[in-house]
């Protein structure tokens, strides 16, 4: 006759999340030059980062891992209204924004790190 035996274990899992934000802040001031047709087409160089340093290329977005907000005279645009690449910022139906109107964009990334830690006890 065989006899079943059951391993009872106690374990206790500790897991730690760290964020990790990495913002990026872009400035620019609306320049017809740039609209064309209703369209907003600001080069990278056009905009400056929070130091009022000119911008060489804008980070873009970790896929599954950021996200953008673009905002006009301080007021948050819809996604689909703009589009964001390394070396400029197109924005649609652009035709009614004020020269000389703040657009704000801002870039976040996320590094998250984990950490767990388990203590069996038997």
């Amino acid at each position: 006759m065989a006899t079943l035996f059951k391993l009872a274990i106690t374990a206790q899992t500790t897991t730690t999340v760290t964020t990790k934000p990495a913002v990026k802040k872009y400035f620019y001031l609306m320049d017809p030059q740039h609209l064309d047709q209703g369209t907003l087409t600001i080069p990278a160089a056009a905009f400056v980062d929070e130091q009022e340093n000119p911008v060489v290329n804008i980070t873009l977005v970790t896929p599954d891992n950021g996200y953008y907000l673009l905002f006009i005279n301080g007021v948050l645009q819809p996604e689909t209204l703009y589009t964001v690449e390394a070396n400029q910022v197109i924005i649609t139906d652009a035709g009614t924004v004020p020269i000389d109107a703040t657009i704000t964009l801002i870039v976040t990334n996320f590094a998250p790190e984990a950490d767990s830690t388990t203590t069996v006890e038997t």
